[in-house]
């Protein structure tokens, strides 16, 4: 049976991509951000998942406002990148696993979650920009991706508590899928930011950390929070925090937070946090744990 190792929130910011693809991790106002994403990388190195499941936005790259999708769940063997007005990063495609992706399109489908479906599309900065950062391909990527896309661009977006909702969903598929998996899952976005307007280049630093503390013990706050308290406090991109949600979902209560880093060098601040599911003892083990406690 497959099994849920742990979860990843990050940033999805395109900088963080240009930033590995120029080799920056040199760079005086870079260093904090790629030592940030260090622990990340090797606790992945170290438990060596076999899938990431990516809850992201498309940035209207693939999808577009005639037909942009609420929940999109890619069930394709390859997702090439995106060419997003520069031409496509110099990386190699993602790798999907298509069994994993379509067994949970029946498993959501039949827990009233209607999804798109999509194959043979591109996919942008959300999920590769930060993917370089703790999942660098050499010369490969380590391992495949199911990639779901959540629309946070085009009115009306789904609630916070439907895409908390969404990760339970997602947790329950995983853990359902019959072959010997190990997933991680991943949710990308914000943190406070805000791109157009009169607040263009807004920041909110103690949202931003209050949001990493309440993710972590105490998640149904946010979950109960409207869109409109999320871009009062964190600007109108600050709603791709509900992405956070849908990964935190599929965790279970216990997972604990063991890594964050917090980076806010120009208008959009970059975090990562990691999580780690509570390691399950087997019969044998909790036997031997009440014969000599600790």
């Amino acid at each position: 049976m497959a099994k849920i190792l742990g979860g990843i929130g990050t940033s999805h910011v395109p900088t963080i991509g240009g930033a590995y693809d120029r080799n920056k991790q040199n760079d005086p106002d870079w260093t904090p951000l790629f030592r940030g994403y260090e622990p990340v990388k090797s606790w992945l190195e170290h438990k060596k998942p076999d899938v990431l499941v990516f809850f992201y936005n498309d940035h209207a790259t693939t999808f577009f406002f005639d037909h942009y999708p609420t929940f999109a769940l890619g069930v394709g063997v390859e997702y090439a990148i995106a060419d997003e007005g520069l031409g496509p990063r110099a990386v190699p495609p993602l790798k999907g696993h298509a069994g994993l992706a379509r067994h949970m399109a029946d498993a959501l489908v039949n827990d009233e979650f209607d999804l798109s479906v999509f194959q043979d599309l591109p996919i942008d900065h959300g999920v590769h920009s930060p993917l370089t950062m703790f999942w660098p391909p050499s010369p490969d990527w380590p391992g495949k991706i199911v990639p779901i896309e959540i629309n946070v661009l085009q009115h009306p977006i789904p609630t916070p508590a439907r895409c908390w909702k969404l990760g339970q969903a997602v947790r329950r598929a995983v853990l359902s899928y019959p072959e010997d998996l190990k997933v991680v899952i991943v949710g990308t976005g914000g943190l406070s930011h805000q791109m157009n307007g009169e607040r263009a280049g807004f920041n909110n630093e103690k949202w931003d950390q209050k949001f990493l503390d309440l993710i972590a013990r105490d998640p149904k706050k946010l979950v109960a929070m409207r869109h409109a308290d999320y871009i009062r406090l964190g600007g109108t991109e600050g709603a791709e925090e509900i992405m956070w949600l849908a990964m935190r979902g599929a965790l279970s209560p216990r997972a604990k937070k063991i890594h964050q880093n917090y980076y806010l060098p120009m208008t959009t601040a970059m975090a990562v946090a990691l999580f780690e599911e509570p390691v399950r003892k087997g019969r044998a083990s909790r036997k031997a744990s009440a014969r000599n406690p600790a």
